[in-house]
């Protein structure tokens, strides 16, 4: 199974399966998935943009082993095919990261960094944990360890964040509503909205809204490929497909034919850690 959290126009070889989330991991956590490798891969390797943070746990083709967080990417990044072996992903929820992880979403934003890295014991210990472990170990450990050590975030301030990206999301037949309103309805300022983001998400509500219409427009120019531009773009909320282009276009680095005929940018070489 495909899905836009890492694209790759007409690859192979690559498998990806949704893992049931345990009810008791919601709290912290929104979605999980397996991703895998047969053979070799040779296709450029593409990171698209995505509001969410994720904690990796990550086995290389020789044997090394990673448990990194990945921040949210507010571009499209192209790579060189990876010698993956297995990875299991675990996306964030909404507020969770200074939870987890003792920082706002906000510092993590186009970062990749050792889970170990991050201050205080729990980071140090999880990693320490998770470091060892099978793929198919990962989320069980977490459902046993994580409600004994944490509680679970402000119930209030979790729903008013949920109720806003919500609002902002975007989708066939569902648009992003202006953040003078979102606030108005929400009953804050426009000023602790962009906080409660920028603390919660990492990214502007605007610019969350751009990274959930350039996904939208990912995942349904493969699933219905015959649809034309313009009707993408206005059912995306966009005036037209020449606003449509310029977005797709200054997120993903080339325009929506160029990106679905295999047109990329050339691939980038993969960024050290950066520490936290």
């Amino acid at each position: 199974m495909t899905t836009p959290y890492e694209t790759r126009p007409g690859a192979s070889g690559l498998a990806e399966e949704r893992l049931a989330l345990p009810g008791v991991l919601r709290p912290w956590f929104v979605g999980a998935a397996f991703t895998s490798v047969e053979g070799e891969l040779h296709e450029p390797f593409t990171h698209v943009p995505d509001a969410a943070t994720k904690m990796v746990v990550r086995v290389e083709e020789n044997g090394r082993r990673d448990v990194l967080v990945v921040g949210p990417r507010t571009r499209a990044s192209y790579h060189a095919s990876k010698r993956l072996a297995s990875c299991v992903q675990l996306r964030l929820g909404p507020g969770a990261a200074r939870q987890l992880l003792g920082v706002p979403a906000v510092d993590l934003v186009g970062r990749v960094i050792p889970l170990r890295d991050f201050p205080g014991d729990h980071a140090r210990q999880l990693a320490d944990e998770l470091f060892p472990l099978e793929p198919a170990q990962v989320v069980p450990h977490l459902a046993e360890a994580l409600p004994e050590r944490l509680a679970p975030a402000d119930p209030s301030r979790t729903r008013l964040l949920r109720a806003a990206l919500a609002a902002m999301s975007t989708d066939v037949g569902h648009l992003p509503v202006a953040v003078g309103e979102l606030a108005t309805s929400l009953a804050v300022s426009e000023r602790q909205l962009r906080n409660l983001f920028a603390d919660g998400i990492g990214v502007s509500p605007k610019h969350y809204a751009r990274i959930t219409r350039v996904r939208h427009i990912l995942t349904h120019a493969r699933s219905a490929p015959d649809t034309p531009w313009a009707q993408l773009a206005i059912a995306t909320g966009y005036y037209d497909q020449s606003h449509m282009t310029a977005d797709f276009r200054t997120l993903m680095g080339v325009p929506p034919t160029s990106f679905f005929t295999g047109r990329l940018p050339g691939p980038q070489p993969c960024q050290a850690y950066r520490r936290a």
